[in-house]
């Protein structure tokens, strides 16, 4: 799989990308919450800092997914959410991984996140998991995270997991 990287200031350029491929991914999906409207907003919103960064994958001459997410400011942490009192340093946060259906798995997820996390230079890496999908979260915990917390980001919103890796000593 080709990686190719996207900073903030690519992000005008790549939205329209990471929202279709958002649509691909959640075409028969009924709810509210998965609308192009609503990701857009997040996917907006997280580039929209100066610190993001996203890496996407690439296959056959076609899009397999991505990853994104930020560093949080000094003392930042998930809205709504208790930062762990262990958790200390730079933290960053992952917040989409998307692979396309096609692709889903075939192992394309793994090297997509670890691009990315390990391009970050973060001490912590942390994520939300919708609650309601334990396979997700029985993945991430494969992958060395470790639930923290649950919490309801928004009224609309299942429970998430605040889920979390670390990736150095602080």
């Amino acid at each position: 799989m080709d990686l190719k990287w996207y900073a903030h200031t690519d992000a005008p350029r790549v939205r329209s990308l990471l929202l279709d491929m958002h649509d691909e991914v959640y075409a028969h999906d009924p709810n509210p919450l998965h609308t192009r409207e609503r990701f857009a907003h997040f996917v907006d919103l997280w580039s929209g800092r100066d610190n993001w960064s996203c890496v996407s994958g690439w296959e056959d001459e076609g899009p397999v997914g991505y990853a994104y997410g930020a560093a949080f400011k000094p003392g930042g942490w998930w809205k709504g959410a208790r930062r762990p009192r262990d958790v200390r340093g730079r933290i960053f946060a992952l917040s989409e991984l998307m692979v396309l259906p096609r692709w889903q798995g075939t192992g394309r997820a793994q090297p997509l996140h670890d691009a990315l996390v390990q391009s970050t230079g973060a001490d912590f890496v942390t994520l939300l998991v919708d609650a309601t999908h334990p396979k997700v979260r029985a993945l991430y915990e494969k992958w060395g995270y470790e639930q923290r917390e649950e919490f309801r980001p928004a009224d609309d919103a299942p429970p998430f997991a605040v889920m979390v890796r670390a990736l150095r000593s602080a």
